[in-house]
């Protein structure tokens, strides 16, 4: 086997080069070496899927801020009734605090020491879905940083306007988990 023939034939291969400067040029392989739009009209309708992809990114920031304002509330209405559960099975109602619509937590050793649950509860069926979720989401925000590598700018404009356009529609859904982070 010729060493200077694997090497051209490597060479050959990569033939494709990334131009780093901003562009409207075509021919940058968006994802994949085969898909590379070299026509307006494909530069075009790349800029769409990315539009829609930035759409659900933001939808999806949306969704998981809904969700954990539902998860976080149904948390809470649970230990408010556990907790009038237990005064009223104890016939003390000092156990239970209410401020703001909030139960405080009781005491989780018989002593009178009274410790606070600074961490909700690890509950499989909301912690694997916030994960899945978040995982959906962390791929798109990549795929889109992905795009923006390229330097290609109709592909940078037409992300910046989707994800502008997805906070417009979506983003008071997804504002409780703003607080969150």
């Amino acid at each position: 086997m010729d060493m200077s023939d694997s090497s051209t034939d490597s060479s050959s291969t990569s033939t494709m080069m990334m131009v780093p400067y901003l562009h409207f040029t075509g021919g940058d392989a968006l994802y994949f070496s085969s898909l590379a739009p070299t026509s307006s009209g494909a530069i075009a309708g790349a800029s769409i899927v990315l539009v829609v992809i930035a759409l659900i990114d933001r939808l999806l920031f949306a969704i998981r801020g809904a969700m954990e304002d539902n998860w976080r509330r149904s948390l809470l209405e649970a230990n408010a009734n556990r907790l009038a559960k237990r005064s009223q099975d104890s016939g003390s109602a000092s156990d239970v605090k209410s401020g703001e619509g909030r139960a405080e937590p009781v005491s989780t050793k018989g002593n009178g020491d009274r410790r606070t649950r600074t961490m909700p509860p690890f509950i499989p069926s909301i912690d694997l879905t916030r994960g899945a979720l978040y995982a959906l989401q962390a791929f798109l925000t990549y795929a889109l940083m992905l795009a923006v590598m390229t330097f290609q700018a109709a592909y940078i404009i037409s992300i910046i306007v989707g994800l502008g356009i997805g906070e417009v529609l979506f983003g008071r859904y997804g504002s409780t988990l703003a607080h969150l982070h």
